[in-house]
């Protein structure tokens, strides 16, 4: 049975007469159109040789970023993907190492024995994942990118910071964003059991200024053919005035002072032989518990002499290898007043990407955000560019063999 021309218009007039339903329509006529707006290309910083590569190796560069519709802002897509995104299985083989000082760090391989593509464990490509601030082995972001690595035939071992990774303090000792010792010991350690696999370093936020401070300090000796970092805060005071925004204190430097708590709080014996743990546990800020703490860990005179040595912006030149990094402008952790766009044009290694929309660690895309997104792609494209398309990435950042020893 078929409704006349009269009954359909008149079907539709109840329908739009109803002011729910002109409100939800509206909401959603306008809710695409600014979705429309905010769909741009990432602006990519770097040389022209570099961008070519890139265009050819890694097309992601290249598209649109289609932000989830629903969720386009930096502080949403932020929350959101925390709460939703998709955890992929993951088994990992565990495994401690000792440190010059007598610590130890917790090492989670997986050695992709199964691949098909490198077969041969000695020369099959190694990436190093270095997780956030207070994150570690099992983080969504870190499971996605073991994932996109193992199905490509390459062997992962994300670096656990001291006392994150499930081990006991054997000295009161734990981990800042200058300090580059551990992961050196970590390379060291990669590249003495597999000599000829070539090793990529990976970096998200806290992980990725561990990761450019070390190739910065170490320059053409890092043992790492490449890097790539996510969401990195470039200058940690600006990152630091940001966090302290009321909004941004409310839904992330609150719980993130409280995770650092909590780990403090773990290791509380061995630590308050170094520190006034109760003053620690009484900071309501990361600046607070890096003046408390962190700073007075690592010999630093103020929190912002810490805060100084820690951002990576600047270092840049001083870094040899291919560096690709992903930021979003409206990341509450690292504001896009500090991205080093200036510097990084006149260099010939490093690529910025930088989107408009994808808050911090997010990148969030699709209707429904569960499973991989724009920061996957990214990473996956970026991993098969390097270990897979090696002498043209070097050719294309103007690297001699001579000048890299990985």
């Amino acid at each position: 049975m078929f409704l006349t021309h009269a009954e359909v218009w008149r079907t539709y007039w109840e329908c739009v007469s109803r002011p729910y339903t002109v409100i939800i329509c509206s909401l959603t006529a306008t809710m695409y159109y600014l979705w429309g707006r905010e769909c741009q290309r990432p602006a990519l910083v770097c040389s022209e040789a570099f961008s070519a590569f890139l265009y050819k190796h890694c097309p992601v560069v290249a598209e649109r970023f289609s932000p989830t519709p629903w969720c386009w802002g930096g502080r949403l897509q932020t929350l959101v993907c925390a709460a939703l995104k998709s955890r992929p299985p993951v088994s990992y083989r565990n495994e401690l190492i000792r440190t010059v000082d007598g610590g130890q760090i917790s090492l989670d391989w997986l050695d992709n024995q199964a691949s098909v593509t490198y077969p041969e464990s000695s020369t099959r490509p190694t990436v190093l994942i270095l997780p956030g601030i207070t994150g570690n082995s099992q983080q969504s972001y870190v499971l996605h990118a073991v994932s996109q690595a193992t199905r490509q035939g390459y062997r992962c071992v994300v670096f656990n910071n001291r006392g994150l990774g499930g081990e006991e303090l054997l000295t009161p000792v734990t981990y800042c964003a200058a300090n580059t010792s551990d992961l050196e010991c970590v390379v060291q350690h990669v590249k003495g059991l597999y000599p000829s696999a070539p090793v990529l370093g990976a970096g998200v936020s806290l992980g990725g200024m561990v990761l450019l401070n070390y190739l910065a300090r170490k320059h053409t000796e890092s043992g790492l053919v490449a890097g790539i970092t996510i969401s990195v805060p470039w200058d940690a005071r600006k990152s630091s005035d940001s966090m302290e925004e009321p909004l941004n204190w409310l839904l992330f430097n609150r719980h993130i002072t409280r995770c650092l708590h909590r780990a403090v709080t773990r290791h509380r014996k061995i630590l308050e032989k170094v520190v006034d743990v109760d003053y620690v546990l009484k900071a309501r800020s990361i600046r607070e518990f890096d003046e408390r703490y962190t700073s007075l860990m690592f010999g630093y005179s103020s929190c912002m002499d810490y805060y100084r040595d820690a951002s990576p912006g600047k270092k840049l030149p001083n870094t040899a290898v291919p560096i690709l990094c992903l930021n979003a402008a409206d990341d509450p952790f690292s504001p896009q007043t500090a991205f080093p766009v200036s510097v990084v044009q006149d260099l010939p290694n490093v690529a910025l990407v930088l989107t408009a929309h994808g808050g911090h660690i997010a990148f969030l895309q699709g209707f429904f955000p569960l499973g991989e997104s724009y920061m996957e792609r990214l990473f996956g494209q970026f991993l098969h560019a390097v270990f897979e398309h090696r002498e043209e990435m070097k050719q294309a950042c103007g690297i001699r063999e001579e000048q890299m020893k990985d």
